[in-house]
C-alpha cells in the first residue's frame, strides 16, 4: 500500500484492462470494493479545526473526483464502493462524531449525485461502541451506505474480540457486509526500510481473521459477511497449517471446520493475483468468494491500470466465468444494492 499517488496512467486507455469481451459494458465491468476515500470536505474541516493539515497528510488522502473517475475508466471499473477515511487521533467524543458526520455527509452526497459510479461503506469504530451505533444508523438508514467498514484491529483489540459482540449482533440483524482493513499497525521489530503495508498489514489481517474463527464470531453471527483485503493476508496460504495445529489454538478449533471458516470470508484482489498466488487463493476460497479491489489511491494509478488489473485479466488460473464473477458477479451477490448501478 504505497504512500504516494502516482498520476501516471490516470488517463490510460481502458483497453489496457479489457478481457476478451470487448462489448461496451465490459469496459466498465468491474465493481471495486477497495477504494479509499478521504473526502475533500473532511480535509477542509480537519484543517479548520487544527486536527490535520493538508501538507502533513499522506499524498493518497488528496482524493479528487476527476482523478477517481479517470482511474476507474482506465481500469474498467463501473462502480467503486468507498471506504470512508478519517485520519488523526481524535479523542474527544463530540469532535470525533462531528468528524464522522462530515466525512459521511460527503460520501452520501457523492453517491447520491453519482449513484452509477460510487457507493460507500459507513465506518464502525472498534474502540467506540456508541459512535459505531450512530454511524451504522446514520450511514446505512439515512445516507444509504451499502455496508460497513472496520479496521482489523485497534490497539490490540481484534475484530473477533468478545467485547465487540454487541456491535456484531446489531450488524448481524442487518445481515451486514463488513469490509476490513489494517491501519497503523505497530511493527517495532520490522527491518529498517520495510513499510508496514508490505508485510505487517497482511499479518494483521490474518490475525483478525483467526480471531473471528477462534472466538466463535462466525458461528454466533452467521449472517455477517466479512471482506478481507489484500487476498486475506496470509490466511489462504496458512489454512492447512491452521487446520493441522487447530487444537493448539486458544480456544481450540475443530480441524474439520477450519476450511469451512476460511470459506466464510470474501477476499479482494488488491495485490495477491499472480500465477503463484492465485491458485492458492482459488484452492481455499474458490472464485465465488473473490472480489475485485483496486486499493486506489494508496496503490498508484499506474500500478492499478498497468499491473494489477491486467494481471487479473490475464491470469492463467482464471477462465472467463471466474473473471466475470470476480469482477462483478460476486459483489452483486453480497451487495444487492449495487444491482441498480
Amino acid at each position: 500500500m504505497p504512500q504516494s499517488v502516482d498520476t501516471v496512467g490516470l488517463h490510460a486507455s481502458a483497453d489496457c484492462c479489457q478481457t476478451a469481451d470487448s462489448s461496451p459494458d465490459s469496459r466498465r465491468e468491474r465493481l471495486d470494493v477497495h477504494h479509499h476515500y478521504t473526502a475533500p470536505e473532511w480535509v477542509r474541516w480537519a484543517e479548520s479545526r487544527g486536527i490535520a493539515s493538508r501538507d502533513s497528510l499522506p499524498p493518497w488522502t488528496r482524493w479528487d473526483e476527476t482523478a477517481a473517475l479517470d482511474l476507474m475508466d482506465g481500469a474498467g471499473i463501473g462502480t467503486s464502493v468507498l471506504t470512508v477515511a478519517m485520519l488523526g487521533r481524535i479523542k474527544e467524543t463530540e469532535t470525533r462524531k462531528e468528524s464522522a458526520r462530515v466525512a459521511l455527509d460527503a460520501a452520501g452526497a457523492l453517491s447520491g449525485r453519482r449513484p452509477d459510479r460510487f457507493a460507500f461503506f459507513t465506518p464502525v469504530f472498534l474502540d467506540d461502541a456508541e459512535l459505531s451505533r450512530w454511524s451504522v444508523g446514520y450511514g446505512m438508514d439515512e445516507l444509504g451506505a451499502v455496508g460497513v467498514s472496520a479496521r482489523t484491529s485497534v490497539d490490540g483489540l481484534y475484530l473477533g474480540s468478545p467485547e465487540l459482540d454487541p456491535l456484531m449482533a446489531e450488524l448481524d440483524e442487518r445481515s451486514a457486509v463488513i469490509s476490513t482493513h489494517p491501519m497503523e499497525v505497530p511493527s517495532p521489530s520490522a527491518p529498517q526500510g520495510v513499510p508496514p503495508y508490505l508485510c505487517d498489514f497482511l499479518m494483521d489481517t490474518t490475525r483478525a481473521a483467526l480471531s473471528l474463527i477462534i472466538n466463535g464470531t462466525l458461528d454466533r453471527f452467521p449472517r455477517l459477511t466479512f471482506i478481507l483485503p489484500h487476498g486475506g493476508g496470509y490466511l489462504p496460504y496458512i489454512a492447512s497449517r491452521v487446520e493441522a495445529f487447530s487444537h493448539q489454538l486458544t480456544p481450540g478449533v475443530d480441524p474439520s471446520r477450519v476450511r469451512d471458516y476460511v470459506h466464510r470470508f470474501f477476499y479482494d484482489t488488491a495485490g495477491p493475483m499472480s500465477p503463484s498466488a492465485t491458485p492458492t487463493l482459488l484452492a481455499q476460497a474458490g472464485s465465488s468468494h473473490i472480489l475485485y479491489g483496486s486499493d486506489w489511491p494508496p496503490t498508484p494509478a499506474g500500478v492499478v491500470t498497468g499491473t494489477t488489473a491486467p494481471a487479473l485479466d490475464n491470469d492463467p488460473a482464471l477462465d472467463a466465468q471466474d473473471r466475470s464473477s470476480i469482477n462483478r458477479g460476486n459483489a452483486l451477490r453480497i451487495l444487492p444494492a449495487l444491482v441498480t448501478t
